[in-house]
């Protein structure tokens, strides 16, 4: 294997924690996935996030409201350049909320949601210095045949 596959495989793996992360709402996992100096990030809908402290209550804030997420990566293309990576990916995301009568799990709901997440070469591995989320508007087949008309 030479560096260039060993680099993209580290970075893959990191890409692949900081998702874990979130889907078993492990803050202090999620914490560590980002670097320690200026960071930013961009949740879909929301304004650009800056610096460390910003980004992690994002996150704190998004795991104590959401019950249930899962992500299921697609179109999936690592690059690395020296000590940067750039991930950019297709979120399929399935998430869900407590029931409105409370006990059980509420409706699921879907979500495309297309990312790019930046990593830095650490001492201590492939470290986030960016996320940037974006949601995936497409028409639908109603829209469609509305157009058509």
């Amino acid at each position: 294997m030479t560096r260039r596959e060993s680099d993209v495989d580290a970075v893959e793996t990191a890409n692949t924690a900081f998702y874990e992360a979130m889907e078993q709402g492990d803050f202090e996992g999620m914490s560590g996935m980002w670097l320690d100096d200026e960071v930013s990030c961009v949740h879909p809908g929301w304004p650009v996030l800056s610096g460390r402290g910003e980004v992690l209550r994002s996150y704190a804030l998004i795991m104590a409201n959401t019950e249930y997420i899962q992500f299921f990566l697609t179109d999936t293309r690592t690059a690395v350049i020296g000590d940067t990576a750039v991930v950019t990916c297709t979120e399929n995301i399935l998430s869900g909320g407590p029931a409105e009568d409370g006990g059980a799990l509420g409706p699921l709901v879907g979500q495309l949601v297309v990312a790019t997440n930046v990593f830095r070469r650490t001492p201590g591995g492939w470290r986030l210095w960016s996320h940037h989320g974006s949601p995936v508007l497409t028409d639908t087949e109603e829209d469609e045949e509305d157009d058509a008309s």
